[in-house]
């Protein structure tokens, strides 16, 4: 009988020990969180849509839902309003054009949102000016187009954005694997104060962004993954390349 008990005791105690040892291991004043919380606006202040069978190429400028502000994404005056809002970091796209610049749109081609036709990367910024990039965006099936002729002219150029936003964090998604679009932007970025580029991250093909990370060692580069994936490294020193 003694001997049953002294079992049991035991078994009870290496029980107590394990849960006791789970419990510390889980208590809060084990945590780093800070009760910080950090926002990502998504190229900006956009229109919402439909995820039902949404694929990477699909377009979503036709399948709004009916808009409840007058922005669309990836513009100046939607990230502007999305910083009031209390964004602290904006996300958008980037473009190389023929004529040396980038331009921030997210499609790889411009026949969904715009009135223009083609891949986005084979013309002239100064022709890109020209386009209504609010053209496509529907919510009825295209019955009527709420957005069409508000936005001509307003696809801006990575140079707007970041003389828009000298003080603000972003996060620049490069659209291609080409190392030499990281070499470019790289070369674009330099040219910023020291205090601007501290506030830049940047993520997209492997190809682009090794490239990107050789000529600015300093800055945050995630390669081939998704911002919302590696969002825990925002405002930290860890990066996901």
């Amino acid at each position: 009988m003694r001997r049953a008990l002294n079992w049991v005791s035991r078994v009870l105690g290496t029980l107590f020990a394990l849960f006791a040892l789970v419990w510390i291991a889980n208590a809060s004043w084990w945590s780093s969180y800070t009760g910080q919380t950090t926002i990502l606006a998504h190229r900006g202040l956009h229109q919402t849509y439909s995820r039902e069978g949404l694929e990477r190429d699909t377009c979503t400028a036709d399948r709004i839902f009916p808009p409840e502000h007058g922005y669309i994404e990836n513009t100046l005056d939607s990230m502007a309003a999305a910083f009031n809002l209390g964004a602290d970091v904006i996300e958008f796209d980037i473009h190389p054009t023929t004529d040396g610049q980038f331009a921030v749109f997210h499609d790889w081609t411009l026949d969904c949102r715009t009135n223009g036709k083609g891949v986005t990367r084979e013309h002239t910024m100064a022709y890109l000016k020209t386009l209504d990039i609010g053209h496509g965006y529907t919510a009825d099936g295209g019955k009527t187009f709420p957005f069409r002729g508000q936005f001509v002219g307003a696809m801006p150029t990575l140079d707007e954005v970041l003389a828009r936003f000298p003080d603000k964090r972003f996060l620049i998604n490069i659209k291609s694997r080409d190392p030499h679009e990281g070499r470019m932007l790289a070369a674009r970025l330099k040219q910023l104060p020291d205090a601007q580029q501290a506030l830049l991250m940047s993520y997209g093909g492997d190809e682009s962004e090794d490239a990107l990370a050789r000529e600015m060692p300093h800055m945050r580069t995630m390669a081939d993954v998704s911002p919302v994936s590696c969002w825990k490294s925002v405002g930290t020193s860890t990066d996901c390349a």
